[in-house]
């Protein structure tokens, strides 16, 4: 919560620059160092804090005990943004989300919310609310005790109140709900109250720590679109962790991928799996095939790999340019061949066919290689095309996937 007096100080100084008062008589306003007048400086600097990041961590450093949970991570998160922090367990991504609530202390760097240093502002001064995975509601007061609370404690009155929580009520569709209790509410009806609650105080960010967590499957899936939706409606920051890439990838404007308390890489869904930074990204993002080799040559910018006794393919060079790499390709960019390719676009490796699943949507084929790796193929089915799939267990084949499709990583990069 901001406190009144810098607003009113900010509304006056701009009413001033806007309005300056008169000077001697004749006497123009005065200009700033760029020649423009008080209103015109004024309306550029509105502007330059509009082009600001709704929040900014520059270099910012936590430790537990001693140990580091996060190393000095550098990060921007743009206005009316759905921004996602995942990673597995311990990588940093909570320990993030609690510097910007202001939940820990900063051991170094400094955090901006709209330009803003929070570096000693208290969590409940700060223009946040956050959403637990526990909902933490208060037990003993009904959905609309729930959702008042906040607004109660900022000093509004009853007729603020009451069309603030008929909205939040509407955005999270319980209108009708208001007199039960939490005990009287499904679990997603509990998500939902305390989505409400975090929102009816309108914040400049939203943090989510994983809310959906307690949810089914089925619930979960639902409560993502909701999610999606409701932050499309009222157009606030939404900051959420996640360990579960499908959800981040089904939500989120932007994902910042987190692994031992740092960064990784940041980007859009598409970004982030089309070209993942490192290894571990690539293995962290949807699934992949991971095949070891030694480079052996260059041709025109593709790297020449070989793969155990005999196989030779091709990947993209990207930074690495001799020595023991790993290739990474995604089991929906390869296909099966009864013979090699004949083009020079694609790559291909013998093997036999070890299992085929199907999965309703699509068939999972599993084909063991001459160096002994099990590589993963995808193969998206369609009752309008008719094709039908050839292939049989113990059927020797070739994998077959284009050289555009190939990343390739320094072993061990992880």
């Amino acid at each position: 919560m901001r406190t009144v007096e810098p607003a009113l100080k900010r509304a006056l100084a701009r009413r001033h620059d806007e309005h300056p008062e008169p000077g001697p008589a004749g006497e123009k306003p005065r200009e700033d160092a760029q020649g423009r007048s008080p209103g015109a400086s004024r309306q550029a600097a509105i502007e330059s804090e509009r082009q600001a990041p709704a929040v900014e961590l520059r270099g910012v450093c936590v430790h537990y005990k001693g140990v580091a949970a996060l190393n000095g991570i550098d990060l921007e998160i743009r206005h009316g943004e759905f921004f996602s922090l995942l990673g597995p367990s311990g990588c940093g991504k909570t320990s993030t989300l609690s510097a910007i609530g202001g939940f820990v202390d900063l051991d170094d760097g400094d955090i901006l919310i709209e330009g803003q240093s929070m570096r000693h502002i208290p969590a409940h001064r700060r223009p946040v609310n956050t959403v637990f995975q526990s909902y933490a509601l208060f037990p003993h007061m009904s959905v609309a005790e729930n959702i008042a609370f906040g607004p109660r404690m900022t000093g509004k009155s009853r007729g603020e109140i009451a069309p603030l929580m008929a909205n939040a009520l509407r955005l999270v569709s319980l209108a009708g709900m208001e007199e039960r209790r939490p005990s009287q509410l499904s679990g997603g009806q509990q998500q939902r109250v305390a989505l409400a609650r975090a929102l009816v105080n309108r914040p400049s960010v939203l943090l989510l720590d994983e809310p959906l967590g307690a949810l089914d499957l089925q619930l979960r899936k639902h409560m993502q679109l909701e999610l999606s939706r409701i932050q499309r409606e009222v157009g606030i920051t939404f900051i959420y962790v996640t360990h579960d890439q499908e959800e981040a990838m089904t939500m989120s404007d932007r994902i910042a991928v987190m692994d031992r308390g740092g960064v990784v890489q940041v980007g859009t869904a598409r970004e982030i799996y089309d070209r993942p930074a490192n290894l571990f990204v690539a293995n962290f993002i949807g699934s992949s095939n991971v095949l070891t080799g030694e480079i052996v040559g260059e041709d025109k910018g593709v790297s020449v790999v070989r793969l155990g006794a005999a196989s030779i393919v091709r990947a993209r060079a990207g930074s690495v340019g001799h020595g023991r790499v790993s290739i990474v390709v995604r089991p929906d960019h390869m296909h099966l061949a009864r013979s090699p390719a004949g083009t020079p676009l694609e790559n291909s490796i013998p093997g036999k066919i070890s299992k085929i699943a199907f999965l309703g949507t699509h068939l999972h084929v599993a084909v063991r290689v001459e160096s002994g790796v099990e590589i993963s193929i995808t193969r998206a089915l369609s009752s309008e095309s008719g094709d039908e799939f050839t292939f049989a267990v113990a059927d020797a084949v070739h994998v077959v996937w284009p050289v555009a499709r190939s990343l390739s990583f320094p072993e061990g990069s992880e």
